[in-house]
């Protein structure tokens, strides 16, 4: 009997991106759509006054801005210009960051972060192993990693196929203990009307 393969996390990871016109009407769209993951995000992650929280995809930062809301000193990272134009747009002046970049590497300093989140975006990521490096690198010890994707039904194509199937959320994690994680844990939320798979980790 041979072992199942692992399933790839990041089957979108060659994704063209979000630029020109079409990225900036699908950031107008996160803007409308976005708010509901962003505090499911803050909540799962228990943000404070005390955090330093990045966004790794954050398109036009309505998480980012979630988290400065609740006193956290926030950035957002995402390879969008579109994205990040239109986020600078709506929330400049709000007291968060948004950077152009991706999560390998991350263009941050090293234990920069008391939380590392990535929202519906790991499954763009080109490289997972090397992104989960990235995060480890700039959390503190302590630090929380948290990421969420809707959940995908096997064999969804087009839009329904951007997110997990549940063995793609414990490939994942698998990943996360691999990158040198502790507490690494699979769950389940819902977003509107809308499942969806999280998997927390901490920084040793």
């Amino acid at each position: 009997m041979t072992d199942e393969p692992t399933p790839a996390v990041n089957h979108h990871g060659d994704h063209g991106g979000f630029s020109g016109i079409p990225g900036t009407l699908c950031a107008l769209a996160f803007l409308l759509t976005g708010r509901r993951s962003a505090r499911l995000a803050a909540d799962l992650t228990a943000v404070t006054g005390a955090d330093r929280v990045v966004d790794v995809g954050c398109g036009p930062g309505v998480a980012v801005r979630e988290a400065a809301r609740r006193g956290a000193k926030a950035a957002g990272v995402d390879p969008s210009a579109s994205m990040l134009k239109v986020g600078r747009a709506v929330f400049g002046g709000s007291g968060i960051t948004l950077v152009k970049g991706e999560a390998e590497p991350l263009p941050l300093p090293d234990a920069s972060a008391t939380v590392v989140w990535a929202l519906a975006t790991v499954h763009h990521w080109r490289d997972v192993g090397a992104g989960l490096s990235e995060a480890h690198r700039v959390l503190i010890s302590g630090g929380r990693l948290l990421a969420v994707e809707r959940q995908s039904p096997p064999g969804a194509t087009g839009f329904k196929s951007h997110g997990w199937t549940q063995p793609q959320a414990q490939a994942f994690a698998e990943l996360c203990r691999a990158a040198g994680f502790d507490d690494v844990a699979v769950g389940t939320e819902t977003v509107g009307r809308r499942g969806v798979w999280t998997v927390t980790a901490t920084r040793p």
